[in-house]
């Protein structure tokens, strides 16, 4: 690569990020969720008996104090609910409320919405090959960072 493409490839992955995280947050700010909360609180949906702080960590490859802060913030919106976990009272395990399970479609629908913003009027072949370069990227970079596996945001 010489080094006009190199510099037209750092802008233009630079500049993505930085424009989808702004539109992904106005999305999100209209449901009362910041970038990030949106996929914690689906993640939870998913599991109908709830699941523990640790295992929620887990998933979304961070921590469990980060997984434990990030609930904190959420935690005004009445989505989720905690209850101990029988047997072991160090755990707790995070169960979604019928509110929670009420916000999903609209997290869900605002995702699609971002998406066909963002890919336009690209027909289904580009889009294809527009992904694929991307995820072939993004295993790259997991590689680089000795990431295994990355939450979604």
């Amino acid at each position: 690569m010489d080094a006009i493409e190199v510099m037209r490839i750092n802008r233009a992955l630079n500049k993505m990020s930085k424009l989808y995280r702004a539109a992904k947050a106005r999305k999100l700010a209209a449901l009362g969720l910041h970038p990030g909360q949106d996929v914690l609180l689906w993640l939870l949906a998913q599991e109908p008996e709830g699941t523990t702080v640790k295992e929620l960590a887990a998933r979304l490859s961070i921590e469990p104090p980060t997984a434990t802060r990030s609930l904190a913030r959420l935690e005004g919106g009445g989505w989720f609910r905690r209850e101990a976990v029988a047997g072991d009272r160090r755990q707790v395990r995070v169960l979604v409320t019928e509110a929670g399970h009420k916000l999903v479609p609209a997290i869900e629908r605002a995702w699609a919405e971002l998406a066909e913003e963002v890919m336009g009027e690209t027909g289904e072949d580009r889009r294809e090959i527009a992904l694929t370069v991307l995820e072939q990227a993004n295993d790259r970079l997991r590689r680089l960072v000795g990431e295994d596996v990355l939450a979604e945001e």
